[in-house]
C-alpha cells in the first residue's frame, strides 16, 4: 500500500492552531479532497482539536502529521490518519464539559467524528491519532457521556447521515 505523509512543526502558542488549519486545508486539497467536502471539514475540525489540546494542555511544541492511505482494494476510498505528537508524557484526559463550559469537549468531538482514535507513547512524549475512512458516511455528533481508557477507541453512538 502506498501512503503519502506530510508533517508540520507547531509552536507552543495557541495562535499556531490557525496556521495548522490553513496548512492542513492546503494539503487536503493537494491530496484530492476538495475544500468544500464534508470530509475536509471533519478533518480540519479534528486537526484543530488535537493541535489545540497539544499546545494548550502541554505548553510544548508539537508535530502534526497527516497520512493519506491508498485504497486497500479497488473501489475502496482509503483512510486519512491525523497524528499529533508532543513532548509531554501525560496521557490525554477525556473530560466531560457541562452545558456552559467553554472547554473540555475536544476529545469528545474526536470520539464522535473519527472512525478510530487512540494514543501511544512516542519518544519522550506521546502521539494522539485519529483515522477517518474516506468512503464513510458523514456523521453528525451527539455528545455522549462515557469513559474511555488509553488505547484505541471506536466512536460513540452517533446519528449517521448518508451523503445525498
Amino acid at each position: 500500500m502506498q501512503v503519502l505523509q506530510v508533517q508540520l512543526e507547531v509552536g507552543p502558542d495557541p495562535a499556531e492552531v490557525g496556521r495548522a488549519r490553513r496548512w492542513a486545508r492546503s494539503r487536503l486539497v493537494g491530496s484530492g479532497i476538495r475544500d468544500d467536502e464534508p470530509l475536509a471539514e471533519t478533518l480540519i475540525l479534528l486537526i484543530s482539536e488535537l493541535v489545540t489540546n497539544a499546545v494548550v494542555h502541554t505548553g510544548c511544541p508539537a508535530v502534526l502529521r497527516m497520512l493519506f492511505g491508498a485504497a486497500e482494494t479497488a473501489g475502496a476510498a482509503g483512510t486519512v490518519r491525523v497524528e499529533v505528537a508532543d513532548t509531554s508524557c501525560r496521557p490525554p484526559q477525556q473530560r466531560h464539559a457541562a452545558g456552559e463550559d467553554t472547554g473540555g469537549r475536544g476529545l469528545e468531538l474526536v470520539d464522535g467524528l473519527a472512525d478510530r482514535w487512540g494514543w501511544q507513547p512516542e519518544g519522550a512524549g506521546k502521539q494522539i491519532w485519529c483515522e477517518v475512512d474516506r468512503g464513510a458516511p458523514v456523521v453528525q455528533v451527539q455528545m455522549q457521556v462515557g469513559s474511555h481508557g488509553a488505547g484505541v477507541h471506536e466512536p460513540s453512538p452517533a446519528v449517521v447521515t448518508h451523503p445525498a
